[in-house]
């Protein structure tokens, strides 16, 4: 299946867990996301994500958003949709 690139990380929130995503494209609650970069490699489903403090269960192109993380992830990663 091919991946289809949804955003990038702008920051890493190390304390909390939290990545903050540009979206290019839309994406919602339950996607399956691929955090992929120098040093990052990894796969998890999106299970919540927040724009400025508030739960969104989706959010467009061009949204800035947080989401919980298991992994360390670094600014510059790409995000992609399995």
């Amino acid at each position: 299946m091919a991946q289809e690139e949804v955003g990038k990380v702008s920051h890493f929130f190390t304390k909390i867990g939290v990545a903050a995503v540009i979206t290019t494209k839309k994406v919602s609650v339950g996607d399956s996301l691929h955090f992929k970069g120098a040093t990052t490699d990894f796969t998890s489903t999106l299970e919540s994500m927040q724009i400025k403090h508030e739960s969104v269960e989706s959010a467009g192109a061009g949204s800035d958003v947080g989401i919980n993380v298991a992994e360390r992830v670094r600014a510059g990663d790409i995000v992609y949709r399995n």
